[in-house]
């Protein structure tokens, strides 16, 4: 793979299949073959942060941003909140699933869409194919949480369970898009959902100005991308941090790398982020824009999450407690500057009640 200014070039070999990322209404699917060699991908930008944000007005929440004075005073920092657990489906991931399905065709939306997702992007698309009177696939992992599998039914989506662990989730939805003619929008690697996306930190800026550091939940990629994309426009000083599980720092390994890095599954309480690989287009937007990558422990999720119930009052899942996690510890390893005006994206509150008991009680 090699970056040009604005595009990928991508052998497309290297690919499981002729699979096709084109801007415009044929959106992402599944294409004819094509012949070896290279293809480019056109990389989403502000301008397309903007327009999502258009076209999600009167569909996607505006989400509140809270502040803790107990936060700012433990920690030392001014956080400011952008909480996502209040989104409609729960999580960000409406905004970007929204925002590609709304882009659809005549044809497309007689055939619908299919995805693959542990739970949020799951529940995203349902809602989204529900709300514009179109079908939907999601294939799941047969361990996700048990609220998000119950919401992604309840949104009239149809469900096919994969195991996580021994089954290829990408090529097993590729073969179901093919077999029924339907539109792929992955839960990461799409220029509009990545837009879609980006729309949450554009608002986060718009309410409270300038920040000195934006802290991002990362697992393919989708939110730190789209975030970065309007942190750099809006906020050009601004330092931008994805973060991952520890055992989930694929996203890490490939920025030091300089290319992408495939790990195995990750054993995590962080479900949103046991991604194996970031994407093309989210690799060279983080690449190019988010200054680093950090990791946190599955306790340092749980310290997040006890804060975010004891403190504010709020339910947030594992993964949404990521940024926060990191935030602490980057404040706690004296790298926050007193005072620093610090994002914090609060990504989701998805999570079985019975599970989010389990944790808390046991840490």
């Amino acid at each position: 793979m090699s970056l040009t200014v604005g595009y990928f070039l991508l052998h497309t070999d290297t690919l499981h299949g002729a699979v096709c990322c084109l801007r415009g209404p044929s959106h992402f699917g599944l294409c004819p073959p094509l012949m070896k060699g290279l293809f480019r991908m056109q990389l989403p930008t502000y301008d397309d942060v903007i327009a999502a944000s258009t076209l999600l007005q009167g569909h996607a929440h505006r989400t509140p941003v809270l502040r803790s004075a107990t936060a700012d005073a433990r920690w030392g920092a001014q956080f400011f909140f952008k909480c996502e657990n209040f989104q409609r489906m729960g999580a960000f991931k409406f905004r970007g699933a929204f925002n590609a399905l709304s882009r659809f065709d005549v044809a497309q939306r007689h055939a619908g869409a299919i995805a693959f997702s542990s739970g949020n992007h799951a529940q995203a698309v349902a809602l989204s194919a529900r709300i514009l009177g179109m079908p939907a696939v999601i294939v799941m992992p047969q361990d996700a949480p048990a609220a998000k599998l119950a919401a992604t039914r309840s949104y009239g989506a149809e469900v096919v369970l994969y195991d996580r662990f021994t089954v290829d989730r990408e090529a097993l939805t590729r073969q179901l898009a093919a077999e029924r003619g339907m539109t792929l929008i992955p839960p990461y690697d799409h220029p509009d959902v990545i837009a879609g996306q980006g729309t949450a930190a554009k608002e986060l800026l718009e309410d409270v100005g300038t920040l000195d550091f934006l802290y991002v939940c990362l697992g393919g990629g989708g939110l730190t991308s789209g975030s970065a994309l309007a942190a750099r426009a809006m906020a050009p000083h601004c330092k931008v941090y994805g973060v991952e599980p520890e055992a989930g720092n694929d996203g890490q390994q490939s920025l030091r790398a300089g290319r992408i890095v495939h790990i195995e599954t990750p054993k995590t309480i962080a479900d949103g982020a046991q991604t194996q690989h970031l994407g093309h287009y989210t690799f060279a937007i983080i690449q190019r824009d988010v200054d680093d990558i950090v990791t946190v422990s599955d306790a340092q999720l749980v310290d997040a999450m006890r804060f975010f119930a004891e403190r504010m009052k709020m339910v947030v899942e594992p993964t949404g407690c990521l940024a926060f996690a990191a935030a602490c510890a980057a404040s706690e390893a004296k790298v926050l500057p007193p005072g620093g005006r610090v994002g914090v994206i609060v990504s989701g509150g998805n999570v079985d009640l019975v599970h989010y008991a389990e944790l808390l009680s046991k840490h």
